[in-house]
């Protein structure tokens, strides 16, 4: 009898652990707990704001820690090119030596900055980047842009110009996933991290034939 007592306890132990699982939170609704108890830690700082954590397409389909369908991949892509804003008067080019500068430094965006202007924001280049063969300190995330310009046949850039590789360079650094939907790279003029002046610099930086960069 106690043998039948036990077997039958064991039997609605499992029966309600079964019913438990089946009536607990989805996976839906677990990330939205998580995303709310995320959003919960921070606060609004001076110029850093909470919307900070919004995520777009981009970001939403690439923080998922896996690869992200084709489709979506194809969209992402689609949606960053045309939200890059072309330069102004078709002027791709500005000053190799303040490119140098911009390039070197990673400051700005941050609570303590006065306002979100850009102007003496950085773009951390070096960070993921070789860029001149001087700098001994650079990271490796990102591929070498040694010789970026050179390589690719650029020798002039004192008027516009209508090269593919200008357009390319152009758009990767307004909004870098216009070509992979998933890059790590910062996405300077899309995100107001770089204005279109700043990103001029860093083009020269790279393309221009009198740059250190293509030396």
């Amino acid at each position: 009898m106690n043998r039948n007592i036990a077997t039958i306890a064991a039997a609605l132990g499992a029966a309600l652990l079964v019913a438990g699982c089946a009536t607990g939170p989805t996976s839906a609704e677990l990330d939205q707990q998580a995303a709310a108890a995320i959003k919960a830690s921070f606060r609004d700082q001076g110029i850093a704001k909470v919307d900070r954590l919004n995520q777009d397409l981009g970001q939403a389909a690439c923080s998922t820690g896996g690869e992200i369908a084709d489709d979506v991949a194809e969209r992402v892509r689609d949606e960053a090119l045309a939200s890059v804003r072309w330069p102004t008067g078709g002027q791709y080019f500005g000053n190799w030596i303040d490119g140098e500068r911009i390039a070197q430094s990673g400051r700005g965006m941050t609570w303590t900055d006065a306002s979100a202007e850009t102007r003496n924001n950085g773009g951390n280049c070096y960070n993921c980047h070789q860029i001149d063969k001087k700098e001994l300190s650079y990271g490796t995330i990102g591929p070498s842009l040694w010789n970026y310009g050179k390589l690719r046949g650029i020798t002039d850039v004192t008027a516009p110009t209508a090269a593919p590789i200008v357009h390319y360079t152009w758009a990767k650094l307004w909004n870098s996933k216009a070509y992979a939907a998933c890059s790590n790279m910062p996405r300077f003029g899309h995100m107001k991290l770089l204005d279109e002046q700043q990103i001029r610099h860093i083009m020269s930086l790279l393309l221009d034939p009198r740059s250190p960069v293509n030396q």
